[in-house]
């Protein structure tokens, strides 16, 4: 079995990373996952959320917004529609992004279908603040 795994981070614009690392942790469909070593094969689709993976005794945060996770082999592949590191983020836009969609979603009834956009757009903003927050601690 192998001590690392390969993650390979991408979006449809580029390949964000490439990096050998011990450990990822995932907003999955059904709720956050871990992936270690010797994980067992698997498909499945992520959420927007936070991804972080561990080097060592540091680890890195990164904002998702929805994809899939590919787990062969200590092979890991993450397609994203957007990945943002906490170094990426403006913390202030990302904030101001969460109240432009509280605030539409007091004004918009769920039958509208603009309210799915919203509720999207605010999981979006909140998951950019919880990277972004994670700066310099």
């Amino acid at each position: 079995m192998a001590q690392k795994l390969t993650l390979e981070l991408v979006t449809p614009a580029k390949q964000v990373l490439s990096e050998s690392v011990d450990e990822i942790t995932a907003p999955g469909s059904m709720g956050q996952f871990g992936i270690l070593p010797g994980h067992t094969p698997l498909l499945t689709t992520l959420e927007v959320g936070e991804l972080s993976y561990r080097k060592g005794d540091e680890t890195f945060y990164v904002a998702v917004n929805w994809g899939y996770v590919e787990i062969e082999e200590d092979r890991v592949i993450i397609l994203v529609e957007t990945a943002e590191s906490e170094d990426e983020i403006d913390l202030e836009r990302a904030k101001a992004a969460l109240g432009r969609a509280e605030k539409a979603l007091t004004e918009i009834s769920a039958e509208e279908k603009q309210h799915l956009n919203m509720q999207k757009a605010l999981a979006r903003a909140m998951a950019r603040i919880q990277v972004a927050s994670r700066k310099g601690r």
